[in-house]
């Protein structure tokens, strides 16, 4: 595993972690990634130079049968994230939500619905919403080659584990940035105390956003001091900004919540994103999706023989703060494990998206 926050002293929060401080700590819960890497050099549209790939996230086995409450919050909404009318109607998950780049938005969910297909054994009389998140991976990647191919789904479908996450370049991540560094996927947790429920809240983000002046990280500016003493970051495009990004976050928890509680935590992620320094720009597809784990009686929303009924556990509304804090805890660190797990990058036209300075940074927590 590469070096984290926490590995490397940087506090963020107050609340412990989970065992492995990753969204797979709400039990049930499995990632996997494909990577795709290929070529080095001029862009050839087409043949590469490629950087890019697919993470999936497993809520729970089965959740067309057996849907967990989920609720979205928007906080700028130049990007995608599919199926969400579907989840803001029902108050459902119903999917396992994939991950990838602007434009295999539909490659990926294709292949979601396809691999669900097949695990219902051939029954023709369902439809599929899947939930497929995306950004923008088109400085280091040959984004419009569409290189992501449904067998790559497939294979992070399989590859899809509980336990510690990989992070940074990798899956969907491999060709993000994030506030003028190497960005990717990051993932944290946070466990609340035993009188508040000892719930667990897990989070995972695909960071390709913000500028390097706004980065905080543990309340320091430290973009402001990489400004001073590093390079300007490299320009893409004059008519691209820097912080013209996208953001995904997704937010798990072993808390009972309904949907409208899950809106509240997606609420929360926001503050996370914005105490590292982001702002939800214009150019910015910032997009959050809460699920809650539990529950796992409510009946599927068209399934034949559903129960009439489902009885269900619920979170008092008096009791939720401490989960608000957690998930603003938990997308902060995620963000910065995010760039801590990326090293300096080089993609197409030679590009060089630089990994965020470990030495540097610590040296102005010294």
């Amino acid at each position: 595993m590469t070096a984290r926050a926490r590995d490397l002293g940087i506090p963020v929060g107050s609340l412990p972690s989970g065992i492995h401080n990753a969204i797979t700590d709400v039990a049930g819960v499995r990632v996997g990634h494909t990577t795709l890497i290929t070529g080095d050099g001029p862009l050839d549209v087409g043949a590469g130079p490629v950087r890019t790939g697919v993470t999936v996230i497993i809520p729970r086995d089965e959740p067309w049968s057996h849907p967990l409450f989920a609720a979205p919050f928007r906080l700028n909404g130049n990007g995608e994230l599919t199926g969400l009318e579907w989840v803001r109607e029902s108050g459902t998950l119903t999917s396992y939500i994939g991950l990838t780049n602007t434009h295999s938005v539909g490659v990926v969910r294709d292949a979601l619905v396809a691999d669900e297909a097949r695990r219902r054994n051939g029954d023709r009389g369902f439809f599929s919403l899947p939930v497929v998140g995306e950004t923008w991976d088109g400085v280091l990647n040959d984004i419009n080659g569409f290189h992501v191919r449904p067998e790559h789904v497939h294979a992070a479908i399989a590859a899809a584990t509980t336990g510690p996450v990989a992070e940074g370049s990798v899956g969907s991540g491999t060709g993000m940035m994030a506030h003028g560094f190497k960005g990717g996927i990051g993932t944290a947790s946070r466990v609340v105390p035993e009188e508040s429920g000892g719930y667990t809240v897990g989070v995972l983000v695909q960071a390709n956003h913000g500028a390097r002046s706004r980065l905080t990280i543990g309340g320091v500016r430290v973009g402001e001091l990489f400004d001073r003493d590093l390079p300007p970051v490299e320009r893409f495009l004059d008519r691209i900004g820097e912080e013209e990004g996208s953001i995904i976050v997704v937010v798990a928890t072993d808390a009972p919540l309904l949907p409208t509680q899950c809106a509240r935590l997606a609420k929360r992620a926001a503050l996370g994103i914005g105490r590292t320094g982001g702002a939800g720009e214009n150019g910015s597809g910032d997009l959050v999706l809460c699920f809650s784990a539990t529950n796992d009686t409510l009946a599927g929303g068209f399934e034949r023989g559903a129960a009439l009924t489902s009885t269900i556990e619920v979170l008092a509304n008096e009791h939720i703060d401490p989960l608000f804090y957690a998930t603003i805890e938990a997308t902060e660190e995620a963000i910065l494990n995010a760039m801590l797990a990326s090293p300096t990058f080089v993609g197409v036209d030679g590009f060089t998206a630089p990994g965020l300075p470990h030495d540097l940074l610590l040296s102005y927590f010294a």
